[in-house]
């Protein structure tokens, strides 16, 4: 028996390239597939994802609305440094001498 030496090689087509999607984007994808008005696999199929580009779609999302949740409430304080806080107890206690000094270090 001889054989062909013809072996089915695919042809090698031109590779895709990676598709990057904005934050806005991706969260449009995750609010859609939320909505339950249509199947999530008509969704992923318009848009060329996998069910699991979905789930990394959702799990920022998720840690997002978590971290914002858990927030307390109210205005969160900043943290001054050291020498900043220095320079304002320098001009409350009245040392004037010091002010430019201490307002170039600003």
């Amino acid at each position: 028996m001889s054989s062909s030496n013809t072996s089915a090689v695919p042809d090698k087509s031109p590779e895709k390239k990676r598709r990057y999607l904005s934050a806005e984007k991706k969260f449009q994808i995750y609010l859609e597939a939320q909505d339950g008005g249509k199947p999530v696999g008509e969704l992923l199929r318009r848009e060329g994802l996998f069910s699991t580009d979905l789930a990394r779609i959702r799990q920022p999302v998720k840690e997002g609305a978590l971290q914002r949740l858990s927030a307390k409430p109210g205005c969160q304080q900043g943290h001054v440094s050291t020498e900043v806080h220095e320079a304002i107890s320098y001009l409350m206690t009245g040392q004037k001498g010091e002010y430019l000094y201490l307002y170039l270090l600003l």
